[in-house]
């Protein structure tokens, strides 16, 4: 087969790094890719959401499968625009169509699919420009802290955790009437603040059945303790330590299957990954949001653990035959390390020249924002590169990452020196 990836970060390369190991592969795409992948497949100079331009590669290279990595051209409907196009229609999409996609691309929609589903979830309201000051009201009824989210897509940017009412007052009206996240807070969701220890649970499915892949937890803040502004992740580990039978079992049953029959009764086709955000509240689990595609860093802590041929597995999400397939996966822990530029979330440089990666024996690297020029690998990001390296437990995987990402070097290079430090050493095996 012939096959397209659409992306340029370590989502990407971390799918193109197991893609490239199956026995029916013939050519690998990506688009438009980044240094990483340049080593492993064609890199095509193309944006994800120029559909015009991908099918004129779809068709010239023969195409068989497209794998679409980031929400953008979900959300904008790639999958139906390959259903609707007489030259394109046969072609496998590795993604939902745009109705479905509506879970990750509207908080408010995700929402009311989840109230109309009996799926746990926090108490919310929504809000337009129109109602502000009923929003101002419904605030002063919650505790701190104060959750404001962008109905829309927001870079991972719209959300907002504040514990002073004021502040909050201050956003909401900014995200509102002064379009802080541009059309994305068009419409705000207020919720409740949920106490407790989130993780990432993933499930791919072919519109009828589905596998829950492995468990993830990843970082978001950029400073140690979980401090600091939020990013696009800075590690992950997988599985997640705390995530025992027990507790799984409850993500199954309240979560996770009726999402499943909750797309297929509200007839939303969706065939690819779904990204389940969880917290757990004491020993229940709640959802926190949804995403449409394998999160990342989580795919370079996920993806590694999948042992069965990741082709052969997207073939049965195409055709619908999920059921037929034994998931295997490693039950090793896999643990990543996120080097990022000097300055990120904020401003930053690109165009840094990396070093000490040939360096690396016992990691897999993961390139998140890189680029090849003249020969040289630079960074073109703020998050540059993902280290995951596997371990008995999360402690050794940790470890050998760190260890790993000690040998590479670039101008500015930071990364969290501390990931997994809110998870105990003594923990069982969590069963997948």
């Amino acid at each position: 087969m012939n096959i397209l990836i659409l992306g340029s970060g370590g989502r990407e390369h971390a799918l193109a790094w197991k893609i490239r190991q199956s026995s029916l592969l013939n050519q690998l795409f990506v688009a438009p890719g980044n240094a990483g992948t340049a080593r492993i497949a064609k890199n095509i100079p193309i944006g994800v959401n120029d559909f015009k331009k991908i099918k004129s590669v779809v068709l010239s290279e023969a195409i068989d499968m497209v794998i679409v990595g980031p929400e953008d051209p979900l959300v904008g409907g790639i999958h139906d625009y390959f259903l609707e196009d007489d030259a394109l229609r046969n072609i496998a999409v590795i993604g939902p169509q745009k109705a479905a996609a509506a879970l990750e691309g509207s908080k408010e929609f995700a929402k009311l699919f989840m109230e109309r589903h009996k799926i746990p979830t926090a108490a919310y309201k929504s809000f337009t420009a129109e109602s502000l000051v009923q929003g101002y009201s419904f605030l002063e009824t919650l505790t701190p802290p104060y959750v404001l989210k962008a109905d829309g897509l927001a870079a991972g940017k719209g959300v907002l955790i504040l514990n002073d009412l004021a502040e909050a007052k201050r956003e909401l009206k900014a995200m509102l009437q002064e379009a802080k996240f541009g059309k994305a807070s068009a419409t705000v969701v207020i919720e409740e603040f949920l106490a407790g220890i989130e993780l990432s649970v993933f499930v791919l499915t072919d519109g009828k059945d589905y596998k829950v892949l492995p468990t993830a937890k990843d970082y978001k803040r950029i400073g140690v303790g979980d401090t600091g502004l939020n990013t696009g992740g800075m590690g992950a580990i997988s599985p997640v330590p705390f995530a025992d039978k027990a507790f799984m079992d409850l993500v199954h049953q309240r979560v996770v299957k009726p999402t499943v029959e909750g797309l297929k009764m509200d007839k939303l086709p969706y065939k690819g990954f779904i990204f389940i955000g969880l917290i757990k509240v004491g020993n229940d689990p709640f959802v926190i949001e949804y995403n449409v595609r394998l999160g990342d860093p989580e795919a370079e802590v996920v993806v590694p653990r999948i042992q069965n041929d990741l082709v052969t597995l997207f073939h049965a999400v195409a055709n619908q035959t999920l059921a037929a397939i034994d998931l295997q996966i490693d039950q090793r822990t896999a643990a990543t390390i996120m080097a990022v530029s000097g300055g990120y979330p904020g401003d930053y440089s690109k165009g840094k020249e990396i070093s000490g990666m040939e360096e690396i024996t016992d990691s897999l690297v993961f390139h998140a924002g890189t680029e090849l020029k003249e020969g040289k690998v630079l960074t073109n990001g703020g998050r540059v590169l993902a280290v995951t390296s596997f371990g008995k437990d999360f402690v050794e995987a940790l470890q050998k990452s760190y260890q790993s990402i000690g040998k590479i070097d670039f101008k500015g290079m930071n990364y969290r020196p501390d990931i997994g430090f809110d998870l105990e050493v003594r923990t069982t095996r969590c069963p997948e």
